[in-house]
């Protein structure tokens, strides 16, 4: 593809001039018609662009159809796409994992030598860098996050992401959350010191027909550079049939650090069936929004063009191995943390029917946010229910969605606590709920009022039950200015057994 790609950039390089200060598609051969494929044309462009280092600038009233071809355009400078629009055809690609747009760096991630063990909360390392890095750490003797349920799965490495700059201090509002005995391997991306822009463009994605397998596609944006900010993107899907394999994200953005996203649209995709690995049917995922092994990430003022309340399509964003996750000011069907976040915030949003659902570390911080769903917060029990950190949330309103009756919980999961998930499992240690309503006014005629924590463990019930893998419980909730559409006073927990001990502190 490389050899391609330069092929292509010394042929077309007399279409451009020392003069100008932009690349065009069409001095590249595209024509724009939303009929003939301009893949081509824009793998060359950026191709020639970046030889130059000038940005690349779509012309507005231009259609440019994508392919299924499987070349990509690698992005290494500024992207003004204007107010045209791309067409990205799904129905018969040659390479599904192949991404569209590739932005990358021009620093080559490196092996980083001499670092054999790693301590949680640990402040620095023995080491010199040549810029401030993103470091990836792995340990492949000890295995985490073993998922629980129909999508059952042996565990993945131990893996950490992290920030340290030249002389090896790791940035404190990024902590390393695990122990390392051992470190496997560490690797080292270089933080770009400039910020990327790419701006507006229409892109709408004919829906894949595959089969409704676990095969997912990419056929988007790959995010793999530090410091990229988009701005006013707009995606949309159609083409869309009863069946389909999932997508990774039409944003993809993994082992970066410091990306924005704002004022961008989005579209959820349908939600399909398939089998899981426990051989019984589950629904399948399928996401716009990716983010992976990656820190400071931002949603700022972006929407989703699907009503946030429809069950017929998926929850927006999935993620795993993030830390300081921000959505401000976003319309979104949920906020989904798999495989770990540490610290997330969310403020002056609104959550549809898929909620909250995370696992983590740190501090998960909630401000000014309505989340309509079954319960506030959802503790993801395929990996533990977990959270080794603190919940806080202001001024919120909680509209429960968990029947037309409406019964909510504010913090619901499952402790499955005869099952390995390769890590001690805790409920938040303490958790506050500053200005909360509960919008709780279309209850069942038997209503005894919302609860704090839902069930969590059926069979925890008395003092003759035994934890093989011991669950953490929280230790302090405090409810200070807490209301209920219903009059009703919050309820602490169906299960009074398993929570007999948390200190309830009301306000």
């Amino acid at each position: 593809m490389k050899i391609f790609q330069s092929f292509l950039a010394c042929t077309f390089a007399t279409a451009l001039t020392y003069a100008q200060e932009f690349v065009t598609y069409e001095q590249f051969g595209a024509i724009g018609d939303g009929k003939a494929d301009d893949q081509q044309a824009i793998v060359a462009a950026h191709a020639a662009a970046n030889e130059k280092g000038l940005p690349v600038k779509a012309t507005d009233s231009k259609t440019y159809y994508i392919g299924g071809g499987s070349t990509v355009a690698i992005v290494k400078t500024d992207v003004d796409f204007g107010t045209a629009k791309f067409v990205i055809d799904d129905r018969n690609p040659k390479n599904l994992r192949a991404p569209i747009f590739r932005i990358v760096s021009n620093e080559r991630p490196f092996a980083v030598k001499g670092v054999k063990t790693l301590s949680r909360g640990q402040a620095k390392l023995d080491v010199s860098l040549p810029s401030d890095c993103l470091l990836i750490a792995v340990n492949d003797k000890v295995r985490r996050y073993i998922r629980y349920g129909r999508n059952q799965n042996k565990g993945v490495a131990q893996r950490e992401v992290f920030l340290a700059s030249r002389d090896g201090t790791i940035d404190p509002r990024a902590p390393i959350t695990w122990d390392f005995d051992v470190v496997t391997s560490l690797s080292a991306h270089p933080i770009d010191t400039r910020t990327l822009v790419i701006r507006g463009g229409t892109f709408t994605t004919i829906a894949n027909q595959a089969e409704s397998k676990y095969n997912y596609h990419a056929r988007n944006f790959s995010v793999e550079r530090s410091n990229v900010r988009f701005e006013g993107v707009k995606h949309f899907v159609t083409g869309e049939l009863d069946h389909g394999a999932p997508y990774g994200g039409f944003f993809s953005i993994q082992n970066c650090a410091n990306v924005t996203v704002t004022n961008c649209l989005f579209t959820a995709h349908k939600t399909y069936s398939t089998i899981g690995a426990a051989g019984l049917p589950v629904s399948m995922g399928s996401y716009d929004l990716s983010v992976g092994s990656a820190v400071n990430v931002s949603f700022i003022s972006c929407r989703q063009t699907t009503d946030i309340n429809d069950t017929r399509y998926w929850g927006l964003l999935g993620s795993n191995y993030c830390k300081n996750m921000l959505y401000d000011d976003c319309v979104f069907s949920r906020f989904d943390a798999h495989m770990g976040v540490a610290n997330a915030t969310i403020r002056n949003s609104e959550l549809g029917y898929m909620g909250i659902n995370a696992i983590g570390f740190g501090t998960f911080l909630v401000e000014n946010t309505t989340v309509r769903c079954g319960s506030f917060f959802n503790l993801r029990s395929d990996y533990g229910s977990t959270w080794n950190g603190d919940f806080i949330v202001r001024n919120c309103t909680f509209v429960p969605r968990n029947g037309k009756p409406a019964v909510g919980t504010l913090v619901n999961g499952s402790s499955t606590d005869w099952h390995d998930f390769g890590y001690e499992c805790h409920m938040p240690r303490r958790i506050v709920f500053d200005g909360l309503k509960i919008e709780d006014a279309n209850h069942p005629e038997k209503y005894d009022g919302p609860f704090v924590f839902g069930q969590f463990n059926k069979k925890n019930i008395s003092p003759d039950y035994m934890e093989k893998f011991p669950y953490h419980v929280t230790e302090e909730i405090v409810l200070k200015n807490v209301t209920t559409a219903s009059g009703k006073e919050l309820v602490l927990s169906p299960n009074t057994y398993m929570f007999r001990n948390v200190k309830v502190v009301r306000k």
